[in-house]
């Protein structure tokens, strides 16, 4: 399974936002310049994160984006499903209950996709924003400064 730009740098908008915005809310300008990410990319990630429920524009003087819930109601499944759709990396036919698989009661390896599938979704959905923060906020004390990301990719 390969995240696109857009899990990658919306998980690491939202981490930033998380962190940022429990005093006061977040223009995308601050997001953009901290993670290194096009204002007008970020743009498109944020209206996918609110029309998902998880983020909320404020508008007028000292608005921005805040999260729409508590970070550790939101889990790293609900943000890259957000911005990615489905996790599963196997589409199998078979695994459907309106099977279009003419194979599919006899087939062994469907159990082997769906294990997988299974397990990275379970994955996902056991991290929550708020943990990442929290390991955000370890970092940074060891770095020095607050850190959301490793990388620009």
């Amino acid at each position: 399974m390969k995240l696109s730009t857009k899990g990658r740098y919306g998980l690491r908008a939202l981490i930033d936002l998380a962190l940022y915005s429990e005093n006061e809310n977040v223009s995308i300008a601050s997001i953009a310049g901290r993670q290194n990410i096009s204002e007008s990319y970020l743009e498109q990630l944020i209206a996918k994160l609110r029309k998902a429920g998880l983020v909320v524009s404020v508008r007028g003087a000292g608005g921005g984006y805040k999260l729409a819930k508590p970070a550790g109601e939101i889990s790293v499944g609900d943000i890259l499903r957000a911005l990615e759709g489905n996790l599963d990396p196997v589409e199998c036919p078979g695994l459907k209950e309106e099977s279009a698989c003419g194979g599919s009661e006899f087939c062994v390896t469907k159990y082997v996709w769906q294990r997988i599938n299974d397990s990275i979704n379970q994955t996902v959905d056991e991290i929550s924003l708020s943990r990442l923060v929290e390991e955000s906020r370890n970092v940074g004390e060891k770095a020095g400064t607050i850190v959301s990301s490793c990388c620009t990719n």
